[in-house]
């Protein structure tokens, strides 16, 4: 059994910055890979963010780089999305999942969250 449950999410104005937090509650935290994908209304559910067991391996989405920054602490069982200048379409539901590679499909990642709602007005 797998439980993630993001927070920190909120209310923020365009150019604003945000943490999310992704708590994991599971035996073996270091052997998964994690990703943080978002879903705005009306739309697909995108890639936003992963990162490998170690930390040592990233991948991000052309849309976000360089403004988000995904990162682990193995210690706390836990993964973290910080978003920077961010902008009116960051607004959607940030989902945080793991799954078995750092890759970009949903269909990859085997558990996730019940997701945070990020809304950045103009």
């Amino acid at each position: 059994q797998v439980q993630l449950v993001e927070s920190g999410g909120g209310l923020v104005q365009a150019g604003g910055s945000l943490r999310l937090s992704c708590a994991a509650s599971v035996r073996t935290f270091n052997s998964y890979a994690w990703g943080w994908f978002r879903q705005a209304p009306g739309k697909e559910r995108e890639f936003v963010a992963a990162i490998n067991w170690s930390g040592g391996r990233t991948l991000y989405a052309d849309s976000v780089k360089g403004r988000f920054t995904i990162s682990r602490d193995n210690a706390k069982n836990t993964v973290y999305l910080q978003m920077n200048t961010l902008k009116p379409e960051d607004t959607a539901v940030y989902y945080c999942a793991a799954g078995s590679a750092v890759v970009v499909s949903t269909m990859s990642y085997t558990y996730w969250g019940q997701g945070t709602q990020v809304t950045v007005s103009s």
